[in-house]
């Protein structure tokens, strides 16, 4: 498709993360965007005063006349009206993934994927690449704070772009460059098994042309006979080709040393502000990209120290010497293991109170186990009802199932209605909202109440 044609564009369901980035680099581009979105948001509100007309209805009068280019997310049901009258009256309708793959062919393209730890990659990445000079162009799937925004426009050749394994939509993507940050289960409503999600990320890593990062140890599930890439380990481990050692707590801050073996360089004392090992991982594969593409070690240095993370990756929300309050999106059982960890490491001897939202039905009833298992590594727990987002409910799965495997003495079933009055009475060493729901939006109420921050 030729974009140089198109005023135009409709997007229905704008106000995701993935989706608000495009609506951003087309509206950069001088196009007309309307939208619609299920819920006002503070990005939608952002959206809207960049010059974009979104409204909240479904509701087919509300759609403008003239509309060249339909883009939407997978996320919407099917049965979406608004939907059902593009396609019924002949619009021109794209998946956001197909939309983001045609941008992609006249770019040299750096694709992070993984199914946790490709927002903070893929961010660190582009804050270093650009504090070294490479103006490259960033849809990421998080607002990165020291742009405050999901979408970075750059006039270098080089683009990141997060590759989203939801709907199998980085497929669309051959990047000259790809990382793979993890393979762990998920999104099995789309896959249907493990194995068969796996497999999709063995294509996804066919099509990259250049160079392929892979965490350690995902190299041995991969049949590497339809990889054209050269392929690199990363990680912690002291045989990845890149890795990072010697990593230490110093609070808020963790430090840590990178080598790659094969040039025996390595960089002492790398201060950087987002905690935990899992972000360490991270950050080693950034190093790695950013020195394949000839970045100076000082302003690698410089960009780690001074990267202000991500909006709800392990966000500080509140600090004081007595009480902390910490929000992270975790939303599987891994990435609740690395938030809760990462707190502990910085805080070893406080009282951790976790108050988790779990996102989507069937991602419960998959996961179950492993969420019990990841919250019981808490101190405390207090377990709320599930955000349904784009499911409606299934026969017997409710947060009661995580609740019920639990072996923690101290955990608490509350709803959204009732969550502030319980927490405002009570006093936190270290208090963490996780999920990927609507407990982001209540994180200043939450402040408020508890904190009077």
């Amino acid at each position: 498709m030729d974009f140089s044609s198109i005023k135009k564009i409709y997007f229905v369901g704008i106000g995701g993360i993935g989706m608000s980035a495009l609506a951003r680099y087309f509206n950069g581009l001088g196009m007309k965007i309307w939208g619609y979105d299920r819920v006002r948001t503070d990005l939608t509100a952002e959206l809207e005063q960049e010059g974009m007309q979104i409204h909240y209805h479904e509701d087919i009068a509300l759609i403008p006349e003239g509309i060249d280019l339909v883009i939407y997310t997978p996320a919407i049901p099917k049965e979406h009206a608004e939907l059902i009258y593009f396609r019924e009256n002949g619009f021109s309708i794209m998946k956001r993934a197909e939309v983001l793959g045609l941008i992609s062919r006249n770019r040299k393209t750096i694709a992070v994927a993984g199914t946790h730890g490709k927002t903070s990659t893929s961010s660190i990445l582009t804050y270093i690449l650009r504090t070294a000079g490479i103006d490259c162009t960033a849809f990421l799937g998080g607002i990165a704070n020291n742009f405050n925004s999901n979408f970075i426009n750059g006039n270098s050749e080089w683009v990141v772009m997060e590759a989203d394994e939801f709907d199998r939509s980085f497929l669309q993507l051959n990047p000259e460059i790809a990382i793979v940050t993890s393979m762990d289960a998920d999104h099995l409503d789309i896959y249907g098994n493990h194995d068969e999600m796996k497999s999709t990320y063995v294509k996804f890593m066919g099509q990259a042309k250049g160079h392929l990062l892979l965490r350690k140890g995902l190299e041995e599930n991969v049949d590497k006979e339809g990889i054209k890439a050269k392929i690199h380990s990363y990680g912690t481990d002291n045989s990845a080709d890149y890795h990072s050692f010697r990593i230490r707590s110093e609070a808020p801050n963790f430090v840590f040393d990178w080598k790659d073996s094969a040039a025996a360089l390595t960089l002492d004392d790398l201060l950087f502000t987002l905690p935990g090992r899992h972000n360490v991982e991270n950050a080693t594969a950034a190093i790695a990209v950013a020195r394949l593409l000839g970045c100076d070690e000082q302003k690698i240095r410089q960009a780690l120290r001074t990267f202000r993370g991500i909006w709800r990756r392990f966000e500080w929300v509140y600090v004081s010497p007595e009480a902390v309050f910490i929000d992270d999106y975790a939303h599987h059982p891994e990435e609740l293991r690395a938030a809760i960890r990462a707190a502990r490491s910085l805080y070893p001897d406080r009282k951790i109170t976790g108050v988790f939202q779990p996102h989507l039905y069937s991602r419960t009833r998959d996961f179950v186990d492993g969420f019990a298992a990841a919250l019981d590594e808490l101190d405390e727990v207090l377990l709320m009802d599930i955000y349904p987002a784009r499911e409606l409910p299934i026969e017997g799965v409710s947060s009661n199932i995580i609740f019920e495997k639990m072996k923690s003495k101290s955990k608490e079933l509350v709803s959204k209605n009732n969550l502030i009055d319980t927490l405002k009475n009570r006093k936190f060493e270290v208090l963490m909202t996780l999920g990927a729901g609507d407990i982001g939006a209540m994180t200043k109420d939450i402040a408020k109440a508890v904190f009077n921050a």
